[in-house]
């Protein structure tokens, strides 16, 4: 539908023919559909296209990455106890919603223009499930 509203759209590459990629794939959707928080990258909606899933975001005008980049004397520290009391309440969220992101860096950190910090990329995030089958790594990375 269009809407002329700017979105961010995620296109994922790889064919979903292949079982690793339709469970990630299906994990993120089924993870941010549960997520409404104001601290949480807003999916708008979901869609597939040749075989490819597409989902569509809220646009957020930056990452924390480019802010870092953008201030060579650092981020005011107003601004960064702003960001760490956003950050924890999207962590907050998540765990609530017995979620963990498992992925938090500053390239999953959007900041908009009016300086409000959204939680992005739940590509590696895990339900928490009641502890007793539950076998989770302690590392985690990404390239």
């Amino acid at each position: 539908q269009e809407t002329n509203e700017i979105v961010a759209i995620k296109k994922f590459k790889d064919s979903e023919d292949r079982d690793d990629v339709r469970a990630t794939t299906a994990r993120e959707l089924a993870v941010l559909r549960r997520l409404r928080q104001e601290n949480i990258v807003e999916l708008r909606e979901a869609f597939r296209r040749r075989g490819k899933l597409h989902l569509v975001f809220e646009y957020v005008e930056k990452n924390m990455l480019q802010l870092l980049e953008e201030l060579p004397n650092g981020v005011p520290p107003e601004k960064v106890r702003s960001y760490i009391y956003q950050l924890a309440k999207a962590i907050h969220w998540c765990h609530h919603n017995n979620i963990i992101h498992r992925d938090i860096k500053p390239e999953n950190l959007l900041i908009g223009l009016d300086d409000v910090l959204k939680l992005c990329d739940f590509g590696f995030a895990r339900n928490l499930s009641d502890g007793s089958n539950a076998t989770y790594t302690e590392y985690v990375a990404t390239r």
